[in-house]
């Protein structure tokens, strides 16, 4: 198959997938999945498996376990000890997931990109001005996973986690073809935001987004399960040590996180549009201190 036949079918297929998974009840059906996906029974898990195998590429050999008792701990499974690397020099912001890069560049104006020709306000997102203020001109990358990746996110950096504000939302579905159609989609969805104070003082944000059949992240250092019928606080102050590497939680199922870092801060050699990483790689640079 040559390059233009490949690419028309995955745009066909892109197409198929945002008809079939936002113009359904999303919420409804992202609650469903959450009870079907924790049903532990072996049969229902294998079938569930094998089902899922059929529309994408699940590679399971560096998991930390090969057999499961439940879809939900399939979704959610670690890694094997060595798994991955984290880049270990002291200016790099490391990948906090495996994810595809999607949109990032520069915040101009208090304004980002979804994808291309979709921009949409850094206030929104994470729900304060002040807050948005902080990464004016400063750079930011969108990662995207993929329902087959591995779902837990980790610390770019050694640093503490300051806060963490949660945002009830949708769970429209986050690929291409819906980012491009869906104005301002992530300010839509259910989400996170939780500012990471790192090296020398530098104030990051990571921003988990949930998507269909997801709408559910975990969070360790809080120890809560923030979901669609989460009726807690929803700003949470905090003081949490965190070393570079260190699992910082998961969520349920594919999703995206976008990444923010302030004036002074590059992204590292090579992230382009469309680029593969693995937790640890080299996403950001730091300024000489």
């Amino acid at each position: 198959m040559n390059l233009a036949a490949l690419r028309d079918r995955l745009l066909l297929q892109e197409d198929l997938n945002f008809l079939l998974t936002n113009r359904v009840p999303r919420i409804a059906l992202t609650r469903f999945m959450g009870w079907f996906s924790k049903i532990r029974n072996p049969w229902v898990c294998r079938a569930s498996i094998a089902v899922w195998r059929l529309f994408t590429e699940l590679d399971l050999r560096d998991a930390k376990l090969q057999h499961f008792d439940s879809l939900h701990e399939c979704f959610t499974r670690e890694l094997k000890p060595g798994a991955r690397t984290v880049d270990p020099r002291p200016d790099v912001l490391a990948s906090p997931c495996d994810g595809i890069v999607g949109a990032h560049g520069t915040v101009q104006a208090g304004t980002v990109l979804q994808a291309k020709g979709s921009p949409y306000r850094l206030a929104e997102l994470l729900g304060s001005t002040a807050r948005a203020a902080a990464f004016e001109g400063g750079s930011y990358v969108t990662l995207r996973l993929t329902s087959a990746m591995y779902h837990r996110f980790h610390a770019p950096c050694d640093g503490r986690i300051r806060h963490v504000s949660y945002i009830a939302g949708d769970t429209w579905n986050v690929n291409p073809i819906a980012l491009q159609r869906v104005k301002a989609l992530f300010c839509r969805n259910e989400r996170a935001c939780i500012d990471l104070q790192g090296p020398g003082g530098v104030k990051l944000a990571l921003v988990p987004v949930a998507a269909i059949l997801v709408a559910s992240i975990r969070l360790h250092f809080l120890d809560v399960l923030l979901h669609l019928r989460w009726r807690g606080p929803t700003q949470m102050r905090c003081n949490h040590s965190v070393l570079k590497g260190q699992e910082l939680g998961w969520f349920e199922h594919g999703s995206t996180i976008i990444v923010f870092a302030p004036p002074g801060v590059q992204l590292a050699e090579g992230i382009t549009t469309g680029t593969p990483l693995r937790m640890g790689q080299a996403l950001m640079r730091l300024p000489a201190w």
